[in-house]
């Protein structure tokens, strides 16, 4: 009986009223309509107004109705399960009855409803809503009609697993071949209905969709040539993801589809060209690339460097007739968030000293200002990847294009072809490094150009080059290019001081020591852009001194570069309070340059320790609070507890025993015990850094903590969590050096995982070190517990030591094989090869070292016999016989 209800006709005009104050500008009344809607909530009918404005007063204005279901969707979010069935039920049948509204802000909004109903887990409640929505497809009338299709889209959208599965009796049977059917619609729009709702389907090769892939492939074809860009873009967003998971049905008509995707990627309409240019993208990633597009090519590339041009919206987007724009204040807004990269230690390998997963910093983001991804940077993004697939062969497509466009006239013409230079800087490397001499000149010349827009994007591209430019003499390149960068980091310009800066930070990456001479010059222009930057800038001006910090390390420890550096970053440190996110960079940059100034660094470390440990009592005890009361508390911002455990290794490395009286007056330790339980696996990643770090210097105040903390470093060798596992692993080594003998009791916490890790297939090539250099360690402290299992270790343990550098974790990880190899010598002989290959690896071992290798050596030499050891040491490449001959005399 409930359906008779009818409002009341004051309540009507009070939520009514409501509606209107709650569209005014002014912020103080709405706060007071939000206070007055709660309120009102607590009335069982008060939703049945709600839905009433939105469905059946149609006198209203259709703001007012559409903002009137907008607050009852809000309702249904929130209080869903306590409407009573009445209430669910009268909104149910009204929004079906109501689908169909001649309004399309209505239907939209009622749409909008459905889905949010559904989504609260009532498809199964609601068993008639799927199929009176496909019903009303068949409608005549075409509000109805779309509508409808809006309200399934949406659906499909928010609920496609469940849609797909047993839950519901698999209704997609039913509806992939209906939607099927509405390829060949009149109506523009209905058309794109239909394709979205089919799209939804494809990555998760829903089993429904596959039965019908061909039919669903043969009406896309059929849609090529749709008048209405919206269909367009839905046709090339769906071939696109059938290239992920169904190249076998698209490969016979890959021709077509590449010559059909080519006129797309030029289409009118951006959105349609945007969705066009990803198929360049995914097939990239595709083994068959290289040859279904090889004949392709003399028409793609052209394509893909015309879609690199700036447009005419662009431009004025990002205000790229403004030059000076230094005193405008940055609006919060164009202000990313950062992410955080907590610290993995890591092990120095022979060729680089460069961690092997070096994130892609120098991606193609010169104009992130603009919605994040648009047809300028897909294009390049798509060179990109493609230069990654030919290499070399690329460049007879690109250089008579690029010829042309780097001395172009126009502005905008030259832009794109320096970002074309960027892109293929890594792809195409080799084949490029004859024209680099004449090129890296007309570059560094294009960074003073008159058009800020030049010189950013010139930035960018000669950093994508900074390898090359740093294995020159550094005075043909690198000096030029130095002293140009500096004065585009102090340029009038805020895109352009921002590019700068991080192309200064990837070539001090490239150039480490190389800089060391020009330190004075390079700290003057830094410290003065701290008096000229704005907000966002600042961020990225932190990075840069902190990138200078780790590639010049400890020739930054004079005091006249002290002097120079310290007091503006202490300023900034005393000027942002404990709660400001600007915090984290210059924590992040203070830890680099506490590691590199070492004992430099003491005048000003009392109060950032204190400030560090007080950032992370406050963070736990937030997190206790909120995790008692959730609903009186809400949930720290780790990252601040994060950033700080990080400084403290930071000034642990850098200070080593000088921090010792820091720890002694302060309760970190106890801090350290709660942040090593801690649910989130980045805080736990810290605080074994630093438990690591604190170990080396002041191992007096953990050791009493030992018996607490080894166990919880045992429960922490789980691989799902490398950086976790692996500072874990790494702390655990550097603890048991320390303990020496008294490691014993704790062997059996951690021996397990840790010779399950080193075998583990596609372990991270830094665990893997990691766990060698634990394992060995663990060995040498306690021979007699390790060595029975060295049978079960011994070949993935030297051919993940035999390529790092000579340091004091890799002899300590070598004494402790040595001394295993002596306490069970059978251990070693299945895999004696990979031992002496290990042993090769040497550049030059301490001698009481390389006495223990000679031993084992000619020990075994001596059991075998020299018959035996000349057959044996036949089967070595020549490299490793000639080195242990000569080092060894074996």
């Amino acid at each position: 009986m409930e359906y008779e209800w009818k409002p009341d006709e004051q309540g009507l005009q009070q939520i009514l009223q409501l509606l209107k104050e709650s569209q005014s500008p002014d912020t103080t009344i709405q706060r007071t309509v939000q206070q007055k809607l709660e309120q009102l909530n607590q009335y069982p009918d008060f939703n049945n107004y709600l839905i009433f404005v939105l469905t059946k007063l149609k006198s209203e204005d259709e703001p007012t109705r559409s903002l009137s279901g907008l607050i009852l969707k809000n309702n249904v979010k929130a209080h869903f399960q306590n409407f009573p069935n009445g209430v669910t039920d009268f909104i149910k049948s009204e929004c079906l009855n109501n689908i169909g509204d001649s309004s399309p802000l209505i239907r939209a909004t009622v749409g909008i409803l459905i889905t949010t109903i559904a989504s609260k887990g009532e498809l199964q409640n609601w068993p008639d809503l799927l199929p009176k929505l496909c019903g009303l497809l068949d409608s005549e009338d075409y509000n109805t009609c779309e509508g409808a299709f809006g309200a399934l889209q949406k659906i499909c959208e928010d609920s496609a697993e469940i849609l797909d599965s047993d839950v519901l009796d698999r209704p997609l049977n039913i509806m992939i071949p209906k939607f099927l059917q509405f390829f060949k619609h009149s109506s523009p729009k209905i058309r794109s209905h239909a394709v979205a709702c089919v799209n939804q389907f494809i990555i998760s090769r829903t089993q429904a969709l596959m039965l019908h892939i061909d039919s669903f492939i043969e009406n896309l074809f059929a849609l090529a040539g749709d008048e209405e860009p919206e269909v367009r873009k839905n046709v090339c967003r769906a071939l696109v993801m059938l290239l992920e998971v169904r190249m076998d049905r698209l490969l016979p008509h890959m021709h077509n589809i590449v010559e059909y995707m080519l006129q797309r990627t030029q289409d009118q309409d951006e959105n349609v060209a945007l969705e066009a240019c990803e198929f360049w993208l995914t097939l990239a990633e595709q083994p068959i690339c290289k040859d279904v597009l090889v004949r392709h090519l003399p028409k793609l590339i052209p394509v893909l460097v015309n879609g690199m041009k700036y447009s005419d919206i662009d431009i004025i987007l990002l205000k790229g007739d403004v030059e000076e724009d230094e005193t405008i204040p940055d609006s919060e807004q164009d202000i990313r968030p950062r992410f955080h990269r907590s610290r993995t230690v890591a092990q120095q390998h022979d060729e680089d000293g460069i961690e092997e997963d070096d994130d892609d910093d120098d991606e193609i983001d010169d104009d992130d200002t603009i919605s994040d991804w648009n047809l300028r940077k897909c294009s390049a993004a798509a060179l990109d990847v493609l230069a990654n697939v030919y290499r070399d062969e690329l460049l007879p497509h690109i250089l008579p294009l690029l010829k042309e466009l780097l001395f172009h006239h126009e502005w905008v013409v030259k832009e794109s072809g320096i970002l074309v230079l960027g892109a293929i800087a890594e792809g195409c490397m080799q084949g490029m490094i004859p024209y680099l001499p004449e090129l890296i000149p007309h570059l560094i010349q294009c960074l003073s150009d008159k058009k800020a827009l030049v010189r950013s994007i010139t930035c960018w591209t000669l950093s994508r080059y900074a390898h090359w430019v740093v294995s020159q003499p550094p005075d043909t390149y690198l000096k030029p290019l130095m002293t140009e960068l500096l004065k585009r980091i102090l340029d009038s310009n805020k895109r352009v001081q921002e590019a700068a800066c991080s192309a200064f930070a990837t070539l001090e990456e490239e150039a480490c020591t190389e800089l060391v001479p020009y330190l004075a010059y390079i700290l003057d222009t830094l410290v003065f852009a701290f008096s000229k930057y704005q907000h966002k800038n600042l961020l990225i001006l932190y990075d840069a001194i902190g990138t200078l910090a780790d590639s010049v390390g400890h020739h930054l420890n004079k005091p006249e570069y002290i002097q120079m550096l310290m007091p503006p970053l202490i300023q900034k440190w005393n000027m942002l309070k404990d709660e400001d996110k600007d915090l984290f960079p210059l924590l992040e940059c203070l830890s680099s340059v506490a590691t590199a100034l070492q004992s430099g660094f003491l005048p000003y470390c009392e109060p950032v320790y204190q400030r560090c440990v007080n950032l992370v009592q406050k963070t736990l005890a937030q997190a206790m609070l909120n995790n008692a009361q959730p609903d009186q508390y809400e949930a720290p911002d780790k990252d601040f507890m994060i950033v700080a455990l990080d400084l403290l290794s930071g000034l642990a490395e850098g200070l080593g025993g000088n921090i010792e009286q820091l720890v002694a007056r302060s309760n970190i330790l106890t801090l350290m015990y709660q942040c090593m339980q801690d649910k989130m696996p980045e805080v736990r990643q810290s605080s074994f850094a630093l438990l690591g770090d604190l170990t080396k210097a002041c191992f007096q105040h953990v050791k009493p903590c030992i018996a607490d903390f080894m166990p919880i470093l045992g429960t922490n060798l789980n691989p799902e969590f490398i950086s976790v596992c692996n500072n874990a692993t790494w702390a655990i080594g550097e603890i048991s050096i320390q303990m020496g003998i008294e490691m014993q009791p704790y062997i059996p916490m951690v021996l397990h995982q840790l010779v399950e890790i080193i075998n583990r297939p596609n372990t991270p090539k830094t665990l893997l070190e990691n766990t060698a250099i634990t394992i060995g360690r663990l060995g040498y402290v306690c021979p007699q517990e390790v060595a029975p299992m060295l049978q079960q270790f011994i070949r993935p343990w030297c051919t993940s030591l035999r390529n790092i550098r000579d340091n004091e974790e890799k002899d300590s990880a070598f004494r402790g094989i040595c001394t295993m190899i002596s306490v069970n010598p059978s251990g070693v002989i299945q895999d004696f090869i990979f031992f002496c290959d290990a042993v090769a690896s040497w550049i030059n071992p301490k001698d009481d070292l390389r006495d223990m290798f000679c031993k084992i050596l000619h020990g075994f030499k001596n059991q075998v016999g020299d018959e035996n050891w000349r057959r044996f040491s036949d089967q070595f490449p020549p490299p490793l016989k000639e080195r242990l001959a000569a080092f060894y005399g074996v």
